[in-house]
C-alpha cells in the first residue's frame, strides 16, 4: 500500500459516512453443500452485492494465519507487521484497565484438565461470566505479588481474563502457553528474548499457584496464557485520515483494538440487534463506524456449521436499518475466516463487499466465497481497504499534479 505518510497528506474531512461491518470469521470452506455464506438466505447482502462490488483480502499475506488483533489492524489501515498489537493489551484496553508502559498484559483462557495436567477444554465450556469472576475473586485474593511485582486479574467475558504484571525490568515476549490443541499439556512462557527471563520466571510461579487455588474448581481447573504485551506507539485514524471514528463491539477485545486505534467505542448490549440500535442512535455523530459482529467466528472455532449461518442471516435480516441511514460507503467482510470444519482461524481469503453510490460495479449475482474470487476487486491485502473506502467516501484528494 502506499505509505501512510503520504495517505495522511492525500486525506480530507468530509461530512460522508462510512460504515465497515465485520462478520467476525465469516469465510469458510464448504462442507460439502456450501459454505455457510453460499448456503444462509442472504436477500439483502445479495442486492448490495449486485450493485456493488466485490473481492477478497489477505489479512497478512497469502498462506498465513492471522490472529484476531493483526487483522483487524490491517483492516483499519495499518501494517500489521509495523503495528503488532498484544492480544493481552487488546483485551485490558477493552474493559477500561488502566495500564502502564512498564505493564506487562495477557489474555487468559480459563480450561479444564485432566488428573495427568492434560488439556480436555480450551475454554472450559466457555463458562458464565459469573463463574469466571468468581474464580477471578478467588484468585486475586490468594496471589497479589510474585517477587516484588503485582499481579492485577481482571474478568473480561465468559471464560476469558485478563492478567497485567506490573513492576520493573518486565518483558513481554514471551510464548503463550496455550497448545491449541485437546488432550496435550499446557505450555510453559518460556522468554522469546533474554530479557525476558525474570518475566517468564514470574509469570511460571503465577501459573504454578494458580493451578494449586484452582485444583478444586470444575470445570475451570486451569488457564491459559495468550498475547503478552506491552502497550504499542500507534497513530489514530484521526490523525491518519482525518475521521472521527465510533466503534460498535460487544466484545472488550475489539473495543480495546478499537480503543488503541482512537476510536470512540460506543456501549452497546450483547444481541446484534442492539448493535444496529447502538449505530443509528449514534449516526450524526461520527463519519466513520466500525461494526463487529463477533458470533460468526464463535461458531466456526465451535464447528457450529449451522449456528454460523444463523448468524448470517440474522445480520443479512437487521441490514435494512443499516441502508435506511444511507452511508456513503458500506463494506461488509471479516477480519479473517474461521472454517467450521477446522474449528480455527485459517489463511482462506476473506470475502469483501463494497457498496457505493460511485462504485464500478462488476454484476455479482450473490454475496459468497465463489462470487467473491470472481469479483472486480481481485485479491488484495486487507490493509488496502481503508484507502479504498476512504476514496469512494470522496476523503482523498488527488496524488501529484
Amino acid at each position: 500500500m502506499i505509505p501512510q505518510e503520504i495517505i495522511r497528506t492525500l486525506a480530507v474531512s468530509t461530512p460522508s459516512k462510512i460504515v465497515l461491518l465485520v462478520l467476525d470469521g465469516l469465510g469458510d470452506i464448504s462442507a460439502g453443500e456450501g459454505t455457510p455464506l453460499e448456503i444462509a438466505a442472504t436477500p439483502n447482502l445479495d442486492r448490495l452485492a449486485a450493485g456493488g462490488i466485490l473481492g477478497q483480502t489477505d489479512p497478512i499475506s497469502p498462506g498465513i494465519t492471522p490472529g484476531s488483533g493483526p487483522a483487524h489492524v490491517s483492516l483499519f489501515g495499518y501494517d500489521p507487521i509495523r503495528y503488532q498489537i498484544g492480544r493481552g493489551v487488546l483485551e485490558a484496553t477493552g474493559i477500561n484497565m488502566p495500564l502502564t508502559p512498564s505493564d506487562v498484559c495477557t489474555r487468559g483462557n480459563f480450561a479444564t484438565m485432566d488428573g495427568d495436567r492434560r488439556i480436555t477444554d480450551r475454554r472450559a465450556g466457555r463458562i458464565p461470566t459469573e463463574e469466571n469472576r468468581r474464580l477471578i475473586e478467588l484468585l486475586s485474593k490468594e496471589i497479589k505479588e510474585i517477587d516484588g511485582v503485582e499481579v492485577i486479574l481482571e474478568t473480561v467475558k465468559e471464560h476469558r481474563f485478563v492478567a497485567v504484571f506490573r513492576g520493573e525490568g518486565l518483558d513481554g515476549r514471551l510464548a503463550e502457553t496455550d497448545p491449541q490443541a485437546l488432550e496435550v499439556k499446557s505450555l510453559d512462557p518460556e522468554p522469546l528474548d533474554p530479557a525476558a527471563e525474570f518475566t517468564s520466571s514470574v509469570v511460571k510461579k503465577f501459573i504454578e499457584q494458580a493451578n494449586r487455588v484452582l485444583a478444586d474448581q470444575r470445570p475451570a481447573n486451569t488457564f491459559l496464557l495468550r498475547g503478552f504485551s506491552k502497550l504499542p506507539d500507534i497513530p489514530s485514524l484521526e490523525d491518519l485520515y482525518r475521521l472521527k471514528p465510533a466503534a460498535i463491539a460487544a466484545y472488550p477485545m475489539y473495543r480495546g483494538l478499537a480503543a488503541l486505534v482512537g476510536m470512540e467505542t460506543l456501549q452497546t448490549g450483547d444481541a446484534i440487534a442492539d448493535e444496529f440500535a447502538t449505530l443509528e442512535e449514534n449516526w450524526t455523530l461520527f463519519d466513520y463506524f466500525f461494526v463487529h459482529i463477533k458470533k460468526t467466528d464463535s461458531h466456526g472455532e465451535d464447528g457450529n456449521f449451522a449456528g454460523k449461518i444463523e448468524i448470517i442471516e440474522e445480520v443479512d435480516r437487521l441490514l435494512p436499518r443499516l441502508l435506511t441511514l444511507e452511508p456513503a460507503v458500506i463494506a461488509v467482510t471479516g477480519d479473517h475466516s474461521t472454517p467450521a470444519v477446522l474449528k480455527g482461524h485459517s489463511w482462506h481469503p476473506n470475502p469483501l463487499l463494497i457498496s457505493a453510490a460511485n462504485v464500478r460495479s462488476d454484476a455479482s449475482t450473490r454475496f459468497s466465497e465463489v462470487e467473491c474470487q470472481r469479483g472486480g476487486l481481485g485479491r488484495l491485502p486487507a490493509l488496502e481497504v481503508m484507502p479504498l473506502l476512504l476514496a469512494h467516501a470522496l476523503k482523498l484528494e488527488k496524488f501529484g499534479a
